[in-house]
């Protein structure tokens, strides 16, 4: 029985019982796809109504209209997407940055929403999420720029399409990638130096943007009569151009870091640069309440806060690379990064504005990326290339691989000495050899003379003559001569 029941209890759900949830979780998956796609559309849409509805309630000599409101509010959500309009056949093309870069920031959160409620754990899954948010916004924008065909403001259908597209694709990849874990994969993959450059670099295009926010600050403080008075005593009026003041602050920021980095900017006429003024008019809003009205011999003086910058970069990175070259060419990616980061907010601070002489605002985007690039560079290579080492040290594998190398060569110089001095020791030996043979010891002659005393002395008392000294040879070689070879005694004859 307990067999059975083992075989029998199973935890797997039957197929029919599945495939309800394989269902449901396709319709989930829909659903978030839809609210990800609608979600942010909706929200914006309806914060563009909301302004437009408190401008027309507090407005004074209007009548309230929730149709006129949502109808105004499709051109409005297209101006926070920065796409130029046609008010009455006059082109707007400075637009307000401030909701621009509220809907980046709702487009990024709704995707990086999606994509966790989805479990998406590579970009490659969260293709769909990235699709669905990028698509809704570019096919939106191309609605209202045909609703809006025949009406006092008008949208190119194209701009309308491809403008909003982009921002929401870079705003949906922006909140994909951090939900993914695509910054670390990218941080593995890519020079650590490099890394560390742009991250330095975001430094330095903040603090930029911080001291142009304080200047513009400090100028409005201190033009805040001229401020006050361009307010209208209406309650309505002052509450619209209060609102158009504030979302256009961006804006005014971005021209105040042109204007401390050195290249300025201009509204019509007017011109504002570090070194040169020219006067025009302006348009009466509060915003430009703090605009100078002649130069000022001091204005110079700000160009300490660029170069201050440069030297926080600098600082910032002198002890990435032992190597001065290195932490040179870190510095440089980090001003590459401040470089760009001025190109796109100097491109959506400006444009057009109507045909009258305000017209155009603009922000010199080529000089003012070149002289940030320098800034950053300049101070920043210089602080960098002083306040780091000089001399860099091995690192201790290297050391280590040094060390053993420089043994096993101390280890071979010594084998090949002590062989060599073997070798010569070895042809010295055989040179002795072949010098040195061996020679029979010489009898001395006193020995030699009493051994032929006594053989005379015994031949005399026997009678036996002595040879001649003419031996023939024949008988040297019948009696095989008289050597000796090594140690063999000679054999004893009868005399």
């Amino acid at each position: 029985m307990p067999i059975m029941d083992l075989l029998t209890d199973s935890r797997e759900e039957p197929v029919s019982d599945l495939e309800p949830d394989v269902e449901l979780s396709r319709a989930a998956r829909v659903r978030v796809l839809l609210a990800a796609a609608f979600g942010p559309l909706v929200t914006g849409y309806a914060a563009v109504a909301t302004v437009l509805t408190l401008v027309t309630l507090t407005a004074e000599r209007t009548v309230f209209s929730g149709t006129g409101v949502l109808l105004a509010a499709g051109p409005g959500w297209l101006a926070a997407h920065q796409v130029r309009l046609g008010l009455g056949g006059h082109p707007l093309g400075v637009l307000p940055l401030l909701p621009t870069l509220g809907a980046l920031a709702l487009a990024a959160r709704t995707a990086s929403g999606a994509a966790a409620r989805l479990g998406c754990r590579s970009p490659r899954e969260a293709l769909s999420v990235f699709a669905t948010i990028t698509g809704a916004h570019a096919l939106f924008g191309l609605v209202i720029a045909f609703c809006a065909q025949g009406s006092p403001v008008t949208a190119n259908p194209l701009v309308a399409f491809a403008v909003p597209g982009l921002l929401a694709a870079a705003a949906s990849a922006a909140g994909i990638v951090r939900c993914c874990g695509l910054p670390d994969v990218v941080a593995e993959r890519l020079d650590p130096l490099a890394l560390r450059g742009v991250r330095a670099g975001a430094l330095g295009l903040a603090v930029l943007v911080a001291c142009g926010a304080a200047v513009f600050t400090v100028a409005t403080a201190l033009s805040w009569r001229t401020v006050a008075d361009m307010y209208e005593p209406a309650f309505g009026s002052s509450f619209g151009l209060f609102l158009l003041s504030v979302l256009y602050l961006p804006n005014a920021v971005t021209a105040a870091l042109s204007f401390v980095t050195g290249p300025g900017f201009s509204v019509g006429d007017l011109t504002v640069g570090m070194f040169g003024y020219r006067g025009g008019a302006v348009p009466g809003v509060p915003l430009l309440g703090g605009l100078p009205e002649h130069h000022a011999a001091w204005w110079p003086a700000l160009l300490a806060l660029p170069a201050a910058t440069g030297v926080l970069v600098g600082w910032s990175l002198r002890k990435v690379d032992a190597d001065p070259a290195q932490r040179i060419r870190t510095v440089a990616v980090a001003g590459a990064v401040v470089a760009l980061g001025c190109v796109l907010l100097g491109s959506l601070s400006g444009g057009r504005l109507g045909d009258g002489p305000f017209d155009p605002v603009s922000v010199p985007v080529g000089v003012a990326s070149v002289v940030a690039f320098c800034w950053i560079v300049i101070p920043g290579s210089f602080v960098a290339f002083f306040a780091g080492e000089h001399e860099p040290p091995a690192p201790p594998e290297a050391l280590e691989d040094n060390q053993a190398f420089e043994d096993a060569e101390e280890v071979d110089v010594a084998e090949a000495a002590e062989a060599v001095q073997e070798l010569e020791e070895s042809e010295e030996d055989e040179e002795t050899e072949d010098t040195d043979e061996p020679e029979e010891p010489e009898e001395p002659e006193a020995e030699l003379d009493a051994d032929a005393e006594f053989e005379a002395e015994a031949d005399a008392e026997l009678g036996v003559e002595e040879p001649a000294d003419d031996v023939p040879e024949d008988a040297e070689a019948v009696t095989g001569g008289t050597e000796t070879c090594g140690d063999v005694e000679p054999a004893e004859t009868d005399r």
